[in-house]
């Protein structure tokens, strides 16, 4: 049975629409079975759950302190961009997790909970930047290179918050999310599931989305003016034009429920989508339809879980309309599917691989269905790794993880109770280059990288010892005598700015206080002294500050990109425009990235 209308299904964590080709290999145990979730349209059963993973930008670097929202408990990102909240209340069917971080629109993840079950995302952020401004009293339209274009008539723009009319200038900044793009799962919104007009959960086949913010010339976040409307048209990729359907439903994205809601249509004008919209988020171009809950679970010849390997499923009669997922931990992975189809489900190694290790054709129908366990035999390129970890004076380290980099991506293990490391993964092929890392948690050491080259089946790297390298990061800071000081993990520690930017960016923040130094790195390295460009501080009341004469930051340790940078300064600085002079003194500790 096939699918009557193209489907793109994604699982809950990282979705990609890739072509490859299919390597068929044996599985020891199969079980297809149906079995009970709550019902679909269920938005108010609550479970506990755990969800961990990564936060990249716009160039896949790691994102240090990004504020993580799930449920109640608000996290931040360590310097690997990980996060982990763990058994947290949330909603079953739509679980949501909301990364902040400032010069990006939200990344915004739904997933279904399931009981004693974890998620595991890779999200990667749409830095918000400005496409073009627009005079509130007369309208005007913002027009992308991609085709993206808002059209806005006079007089329809508010105060978002206090709704009243703005004149000004109002800065729109928009971005086009490609439907066709690998990164799609990583920078939309949600799971692409959505309430319709009936109020009825579905899963929707995308052809296009966009995220639009509009602030006025203070920063104050705008809206359409209630009555007014803003005409959107999202370009349709040439992949999809042949399918796009000559009307189709709107969709805009809530966050609050992490679920897309249908409102309005767009009519297919050429190579666009166009349509009117009543307020600004996110917005989607969808077909909806029907779907089932699926799972399965993962694990090598030894019975061992392999976590975070990619789980592909799509539509046997198209290809081209399919999802991802991630294993938890413990090898687990669930989500929506489209029912009554024929799929075709293949499991990747978590590296660049085009080639399944497993494939298997199943089909649903409109229950809910259960792969069972999923053994993957000898044939398959499984590497288990095993070793331990001890502190400076060798004894083993029960509180800290190993990080383990492979095909430009980190991951992160536990230690358990003996200071011992022991998971499975999978390689492209009969050999992976991988770099691992110790830290001790307790002492704040790490151990020196190890360059390992793992092969198929058992690989025992020794013992890694958490010691001689510091894993303290602080930004400490004295003003006018008075001294304070910011050290991870109680406080947040980071540096924004990556290896080839002009400029670095050393911040320190913990509720109610935050502090920044920003310096220029042309030239930068131990013993360099690099030009000061701001020092800011929640102890200092005005923003605008200048020195008398130029203030240097010492560098005094600059490893490479994963180890840590220290510098130091002090110098005279002047509040503006009271011309209120402070003393200045600082010292920093942060990881490069």
């Amino acid at each position: 049975m096939t699918l009557k209308l193209p489907v793109r299904q994604y699982l809950n964590i990282a979705v990609m629409i890739l072509f490859t080709s299919v390597l068929l290999t044996w599985c020891r145990k199969n079980e297809i079975s149906s079995f009970d979730f709550p019902p679909v349209n269920d938005l108010t059963t609550k479970i506990k759950s755990s969800v961990r993973g990564f936060v990249t930008d716009e160039n896949d670097l790691s994102v240090n302190l990004a504020t993580v929202q799930v449920g109640a408990v608000t996290i931040t990102t360590d310097k690997y961009g990980y996060f982990e909240a763990t058994n947290v209340d949330v909603v079953k069917n739509a679980a949501v997790v909301t990364i902040t971080k400032a010069g990006y629109f939200k990344g915004i993840k739904t997933y279904i909970a399931a009981e004693s079950k974890s998620a595991f995302f890779r999200i990667k952020l749409i830095p918000k930047t400005n496409s073009g401004n627009i005079n509130a009293g007369t309208g005007g339209a913002i027009t992308l290179a991609n085709g993206l274009s808002i059209t806005f008539p006079p007089n329809a723009i508010v105060n978002a918050t206090s709704n009243a009319a703005y004149t000004g200038t109002a800065n729109v900044a928009a971005y086009w999310i490609d439907p066709t793009s690998p990164d799609l799962n990583n920078t939309m919104p949600g799971d692409l599931r959505g309430l319709n007009i009936a109020g009825n959960l579905q899963l929707l086949t995308t052809y296009g989305m966009t995220a639009v913010e509009l602030t006025g010339s203070s920063g104050e976040l705008l809206q359409i003016a209630p009555g007014k409307k803003a005409i959107l048209s999202l370009p349709i990729p040439a992949s999809l034009s042949p399918s796009a359907p000559a009307t189709i439903p709107l969709w805009y994205f809530d966050e609050a429920k992490g679920l897309w809601k249908q409102e309005g249509t767009a009519t297919k004008t050429g190579n666009n989508y166009v349509g009117e919209v009543t307020h600004f988020s996110f917005w989607n171009c969808d077909v909806p339809n029907s779907y089932v809950q699926f799972s399965c679970r993962v694990i090598n010849a030894n019975g061992q879980p392999i976590p975070y390997i990619r789980v592909k499923i799509s539509v046997v009669s198209n290809p081209v309309n399919s999802g991802y997922g991630n294993t938890d931990q413990s090898g687990y992975v669930n989500g929506a599917v489209p029912a009554n189809s024929q799929l075709l489900l293949e499991i990747f190694s978590n590296s660049a691989c085009n080639n399944p290790s497993y494939s298997q054709i199943f089909t649903t129908t409109n229950v809910n269905i259960s792969l069972g366990t999923i053994a993957l035999n000898n044939t398959v390129f499984t590497a288990s790794v095993t070793g331990t970890v001890t502190n400076c004076s060798n004894n083993p380290i029960t509180n800290g993880y190993v990080i383990m980099l492979i095909g430009n991506k980190y991951f992160r293990y536990p230690l358990n109770s003996t200071g011992s490391f022991n998971f499975a993964t999978l390689l492209c092929g009969s050999t992976a280059n991988i770099d691992l890392i110790a830290e001790d948690v307790a002492t704040l050491q790490q151990s020196t990288t190890l360059n390992q080259t793992l092969v198929a089946g058992t690989n025992n790297v020794g013992n890694l010892q958490a010691c001689g390298i510091s894993a303290q990061q602080f930004l400490y800071y004295s003003i006018d005598g008075t001294n304070y000081l910011f050290a991870a993990p109680q406080d947040s520690i980071g540096l924004a700015g990556s290896s080839n930017s002009p400029e670095a960016f050393v911040f320190g923040f913990r509720t109610g206080s935050n502090a920044s130094v920003q310096f220029f790195t042309s030239g930068i390295g131990v013993n360099s002294t690099q030009s000061l460009i701001a020092f800011r501080a929640s102890q200092l009341p005005l923003s605008s500050q200048s020195t008398t004469n130029p203030i240097g930051v010492h560098i005094t340790e600059y490893g490479p990109i994963g180890q840590f940078m220290s510098g130091n300064f002090s110098g005279i600085l002047i509040e503006s425009p009271s011309n209120t002079i402070h003393n200045v003194s600082g010292s920093f500790r942060v990881r490069r990235y």
